[in-house]
């Protein structure tokens, strides 16, 4: 077996999902090890009954020589183990004065390194270090010899999942304000997903090395990864419940030259903040809160991302906006309704926009993010202060000011907490919400004369605010988001996950309610082996303000939903 095969399997502790769910936003868990020793072990011959957890030597023996045969015997090998059989001569997966006390496993949690987003992990991530069954199954076909060598993989995971509301509004978005959960009391697909990508060695510091990923999902999640002018006809067009995404498709560049490591980071990525993530496995719950759910998705453009020292690291980024394209950026739009007919017959010039034509999307313009990751107490303790995509912040497809943090604290191996907390601006929102909106806006609105008018996206355009005010055609929003999760390990199979939360909404804009939304739900994660899990869960969830749920006629609801995530 090639030796960067071996590298695959045993030097976990530094990648996989979960180290790049580590990312919150990269990639998915593939299950992680401890790292390995520095000392080289003689390798002792296969001999009586294969074992490759007593003797690695024997991983090959066991698995067979048929891919198919090959995949089954994985999947057996690792059924009911808490992480892959380890190479005793693979490398030392962390660099040195990276802390592993702030490691968690995976299995039973989501990420090994507390999340954060835009690179793939500095000082802890080795080539080819994904726990793939798909590329232990090909590993010895010319392929996935080819593939091995280079150090690129292939792997994913298929996501059903299902819900049972006290919602009885039984339609696509039914459940809404409730983000994931998108049809009440149903069974859905809700992501199949592939990668196709290399991770740069950010361990190693002799050598420049290079990294790429290309990412597929389809499902009902695509909804929540979906770019404004990338198949967005199926979100906005046609308003499919599944879809078709590709929601990371970047290259990388690692330099290790630069103080503890500068990665360069270009194309389409996941947004850098939060704990949370779209990607199935990178996730303590199968529901979302609404801190994430309405949060920023996406970004192109370029992000740098520099470890000053194992405990600091520095984030600077260029983009186009969220859940833009930047190939839209000079498409513009007719005025459809220059003179705007108000209910009463009078006419008006356009309120809102004037001129003959309009950007298609106004957020779409050159936006900067910047982060800063501080560790200490041995990595026990890590800040993630960042503000996300800003520009003039005025009102677009999803043009969303980011302004907020994610604190992270490990007590013991059993026990750590998750904590998040933003807040999201836009300005000159549309005063077309709620009961009492401005009627000039909403006219202005409905005859042409925005970008996001029915008459451009039939579905699914920005949401407009509640001014409180119906002289006001405009006003500046503000939304503010908290939750945090528990998180408890009894044991290396299981994570146990309370989640409260408070989502200030007052003008509506992000959940379509003017209201204060609070919530509480615990959450069950199980793994049968590193490549199988699942996660039921449990919900309660209440507006103030406003009737947010079932249709606007009901003030709560409550939510029993789960899935399975089965890798490859």
């Amino acid at each position: 077996m090639h030796h960067l095969l071996k590298v695959a399997v045993a030097a976990l502790g530094s990648v996989g999902a979960a180290s790049m769910g580590a990312m919150a936003q990269t990639t998915t868990a593939p299950t992680l090890t401890p790292a390995a020793t520095t000392t080289t072990t003689a390798p002792q011959p296969c001999t009586g009954t294969p074992d490759p957890y007593k003797n690695y030597a024997c991983l090959d023996p066991y698995l067979g020589d048929n891919p198919f045969v090959r995949l089954f015997n994985y999947y057996k090998l690792e059924w009911g183990q808490s992480g892959p059989p380890v190479d005793p001569n693979a490398p030392p997966s962390r660099a040195p004065g990276f802390h592993d006390s702030s490691v968690e496993s995976t299995p039973p949690m989501p990420f090994t390194e507390w999340p954060y987003g835009g690179v793939t992990p500095l000082g802890v991530t080795r080539t080819g270090s994904a726990d793939s069954p798909l590329m232990m199954a090909i590993g010895n076909t010319t392929i996935g010899q080819w593939l091995n060598s280079a150090g690129i993989q292939i792997y994913g995971w298929i996501d059903p999942g299902g819900n049972f509301s006290s919602n009885t509004l039984r339609k696509p978005g039914g459940n809404a304000p409730i983000n994931y959960a998108y049809i009440p009391n149903t069974v859905q697909l809700d992501q199949a997903v592939i990668y196709f990508d290399r991770f740069p060695d950010t361990v190693q510091k002799d050598h420049i090395d290079w990294g790429f990923r290309v990412s597929a999902i389809y499902g009902e999640n695509y909804r929540y990864t979906q770019s404004y002018g990338l198949g967005s006809w199926q979100f906005n067009g046609t308003n499919q419940v599944n879809g078709f995404d590709m929601p990371m498709v970047y290259g990388e560049l690692y330099i290790p030259f630069v103080l503890d490591g500068l990665m360069v980071r270009v194309g389409r990525y996941i947004s850098l903040p939060d704990i949370e993530a779209q990607l199935a496995p990178n996730n303590y719950m199968y529901t979302h809160s609404f801190t994430y759910g309405y949060d920023n998705y996406t970004n192109e453009g370029i992000q740098l991302s520099m470890a000053v020292n194992p405990n600091l690291m520095v984030q600077f980024g260029v983009s186009a906006g969220t859940e833009a394209q930047i190939w839209n950026y000079n498409t513009y739009r007719p005025n459809l309704a220059q003179t705007v007919i108000l209910p009463s017959g009078a006419t008006i010039a356009n309120p809102l926009y004037s001129g003959a034509k309009f950007k298609l999307d106004p957020g779409l313009q050159p936006s900067f993010t910047g982060c800063v990751r501080i560790e200490w107490n041995e990595g026990k303790d890590n800040l993630y202060p960042c503000v996300d995509a800003l520009n003039n912040g005025q009102w677009g497809y999803n043009n969303l000011q980011w302004y907020g943090f994610t604190y992270y604290h490990k007590w013991n191996d059993q026990w750590h907490i998750s904590y998040e907390l933003y807040d999201i601006v836009a300005y000159g929102v549309p005063n077309i919400a709620g009961s009492n909106p401005s009627q000039a806006a909403v006219a202005t609105f409905q005859q042409g004369g925005t970008p996001f008018s029915p008459q451009f996206l039939e579905f699914n355009p920005p949401n407009g605010a509640n001014c409180h005010n119906p002289n006001v055609v405009r006003c500046n929003t503000s939304t503010i988001g908290t939750t945090f999760y528990l998180a408890y390990s009894p044991d290396s199979m299981n994570n146990i996950t309370l989640r409260p939360e408070v989502y200030y909404d007052p003008q509506g804009f992000r959940t379509g309610t003017a209201a204060t939304y609070t919530n509480i739900s615990l959450g069950w994660q199980h793994w049968f082996s590193p490549q199988v899990e699942m996660r039921p869960e449990v919900g309660y969830y209440r507006s103030h303000g406003n009737n947010a749920f079932n249709g606007g006629t009901r003030n709560y609801t409550w939510l029993m939903a789960g899935d399975v995530i089965w890798h490859f």
